[in-house]
C-alpha cells in the first residue's frame, strides 16, 4: 500500500511540474477578423502553480520525508515536512542523500546561521523565490553551494555583488570576501576585491580594516589601482592593523616594505620615522626604501635614473584623491554635446618637483569620431552620412587629455590618466569603473555600451556623469634612456 502512495505522489507531482512548465498555445496559423496571421498567446498559471506547491510545503501535505536540521555545537534542530521528488529534482546532493537514506527521515548537521535560514532555503526550492536580509546572503549561498543549487548560488552571487556599497553594521565586504575564497567562488571574490580597490577609503575608516585577513592585505598593498586619499593614508592604516593584529615580525616586515614610501611628503616621513612606533621597531626592514624615497624627493627624475631602478613599485603612485593629483568633473546631461575643461597638477610627486605645476585640457564627447572614421564632404558639398555600424560611424564617448603647454621637465617623464566614473549606491557614491590610458580614452573600452540619453542609466547619477581625472607620472621611459 506505502508503494501505491508513493507512486501516487510522486505522479501527481509530476503532473504539477508539467503543467507548470507547459505552455497552452492558441490561435497558431488562425485566420480570424482582428488577428494577425501565426500569432501565438499564452496562458499562463504558474503564479498559482507557485502557490499550490508553497502549500504543500507549509501544510506538509502528502510528505513522504522528514527534513531534520540539526546544529553544530548547540541544541537547536528543526524539523521539515517535505516532499523526496522535490528535493530530488532541485538538488543532485539531495537526491543521491535520500538513495542511500534509511527510513523516512533525512538528518542534515548545518551551523547555527545556516539552520536560521533553512526554512527560507527550502522554500526556494519548491517556489523559486525567497526574501532575504543583507546579513542572510552569506549563509544561503552557503546552503546553495553545499547542496549544488546553482541558480540560487548564482543568483545570490549577483545580489550580494549589487549590494557591496550597502550599509551593515560593521561592515561585510571584507567577510564577503574571505567567504567567497573559502568557497572558491571567483566571481564574487573578483567583485569585491575590485570595490574594496576602488573604494578603499572607506573601507580604512570602517570597524572591517583590522578584520582584513593576510593574504588580502598583501593583495591590496600591492596593487597600483587603489582608489584612496594618499599614501600617508595607507601608512596609518596599516598601523592600526599592525597593531590590533600583532601578526609575526615576517608578515609586519613584508607589509611594511610594500608601502610606496616615495609617494608621501618628505616633511611627514620625517614625522613618521620619528614619531611612528612601528617604522622604530622595524626601522633596519625598511631602511633602504626610506633612503631611495629621500633621494627621490631632492634630485630630478632623470639624475635619480642614474643610480636607481625608478620603475619599481615604490615609485609608481597609486590613485590619490588629492586635489594635486586631479580633478572631479560633474558632466550634466553628458549626450547633449562636446564639453572642455581644464585643471593643474604637480608635475611630479617628489619634493623636486613639488613646486612645478602642469596645466592640462580635458575634451569629452559622448559621440566622437577618430579622424579617419569622419565623412568627407563630396565634390557638390554635401555631407554623406553617417555611418552607424558597430561604432564605426556614430562614435562612442570619449575623454582626451592633453597637456596645454610643452616643457623641458617632461623629459624622461610619461603621464598616464585615469578616469574613475563614481554611481550611486544604496544612496551612497561608490567608484564604479576605472579607465587609465596615455591619452584618449579610444586606448580602452570607455563606456562602448552605455545608452547616455537615459537618464536612469547605472552610470548617471540624477543625469549627470560624475568623473575624477587623475594624472599619474610614469617614469619608466628613463630607465629605457639610460640602458
Amino acid at each position: 500500500m506505502g508503494n501505491l502512495v508513493d507512486a501516487h505522489i510522486y505522479l501527481t507531482f509530476l503532473l504539477l511540474v508539467v503543467l507548470a512548465h507547459k505552455q497552452l498555445v492558441l490561435g497558431a496559423g488562425l485566420r480570424t477578423e482582428g488577428l494577425l496571421e501565426d500569432t501565438t498567446d499564452v496562458i499562463s498559471h504558474s503564479q498559482g502553480f507557485l502557490a499550490r506547491l508553497e502549500g504543500l510545503l507549509v501544510l506538509g501535505n502528502n510528505s513522504d520525508i522528514s527534513v531534520r536540521v540539526e546544529t553544530v555545537d548547540a541544541d537547536e534542530v528543526k524539523v521539515i515536512q517535505a516532499h523526496t521528488l522535490v528535493l530530488s529534482l532541485q538538488s543532485r546532493v539531495f537526491d543521491e542523500m535520500l538513495r542511500n537514506r534509511n527510513g523516512s527521515t533525512l538528518v542534515l548537521r548545518e551551523t547555527a546561521e545556516c539552520t536560521a535560514v533553512f526554512d527560507k532555503f527550502i522554500r526556494y526550492l519548491y517556489c523559486g523565490e525567497l526574501l532575504l536580509q543583507l546579513d542572510q546572503a552569506t549563509p544561503l549561498h552557503r546552503l546553495a553551494t553545499k547542496y549544488g543549487i546553482s541558480s540560487l548560488q548564482q543568483g545570490l552571487t549577483r545580489y550580494m555583488s549589487q549590494n557591496l556599497a550597502s550599509d551593515s553594521l560593521g561592515g561585510h565586504v571584507v567577510s564577503w570576501f574571505q567567504y567567497a575564497t573559502t568557497v572558491g567562488d571567483t566571481v564574487l571574490k573578483h567583485n569585491c576585491l575590485q570595490f574594496l580597490s576602488w573604494n578603499l577609503s572607506s573601507v580604512l575608516q570602517s570597524s572591517e580594516w583590522p578584520t582584513v585577513s593576510v593574504e588580502l592585505l598583501m593583495t591590496l598593498l600591492q596593487r597600483s589601482d587603489l582608489v584612496l586619499k594618499s599614501e600617508l593614508e595607507l601608512f596609518e592604516a596599516l598601523e592600526i592593523w599592525l597593531t590590533q593584529n600583532d601578526p609575526d615580525s615576517l608578515t609586519a616586515e613584508n607589509a611594511l616594505r610594500l608601502v610606496r614610501y616615495a609617494m608621501i611628503p618628505p616633511r611627514d616621513l620625517f614625522r613618521l620615522q620619528r614619531h611612528s612606533p612601528m617604522l622604530t621597531r622595524y626601522l633596519e626592514s625598511v631602511r633602504d626604501l626610506l633612503y631611495m624615497s629621500y633621494q627621490f624627493h631632492s634630485a630630478s627624475p632623470l639624475q635619480l635614473a642614474k643610480f636607481f631602478e625608478v620603475n619599481c613599485n615604490l615609485f609608481v603612485p597609486r590613485n590619490y584623491l588629492s586635489p594635486v593629483w586631479g580633478s572631479q568633473w560633474i558632466i550634466s546631461n553628458p549626450s547633449r554635446d562636446d564639453r572642455s575643461s581644464s585643471f593643474q597638477t604637480q608635475l611630479g610627486p617628489s619634493g623636486f618637483d613639488s613646486s612645478k605645476r602642469v596645466t592640462w585640457n580635458a575634451l569629452f564627447s559622448p559621440r566622437w569620431l577618430p579622424l579617419s572614421m569622419r565623412p568627407m564632404f563630396t565634390e557638390q558639398g554635401a555631407m554623406p552620412p553617417l555611418r552607424s555600424d558597430g561604432g564605426n560611424g556614430a562614435g562612442r564617448p570619449r575623454i582626451i587629455i592633453t597637456p596645454a603647454t610643452s616643457s623641458a621637465d617632461f623629459a624622461g617623464v610619461s603621464f598616464q590618466k585615469t578616469v574613475l566614473i563614481s554611481t550611486k549606491q544604496q544612496g551612497k557614491l561608490v567608484v564604479r569603473h576605472v579607465f587609465s590610458f596615455h591619452q584618449s580614452t579610444e586606448e580602452v573600452d570607455f563606456l562602448s555600451d552605455v545608452d547616455l540619453q537615459q537618464r536612469t542609466s547605472e552610470y548617471l547619477v540624477d543625469g549627470a556623469l560624475h568623473l575624477r581625472i587623475i594624472v599619474k607620472p610614469i617614469y619608466q621611459t628613463i630607465v629605457a634612456n639610460k640602458k
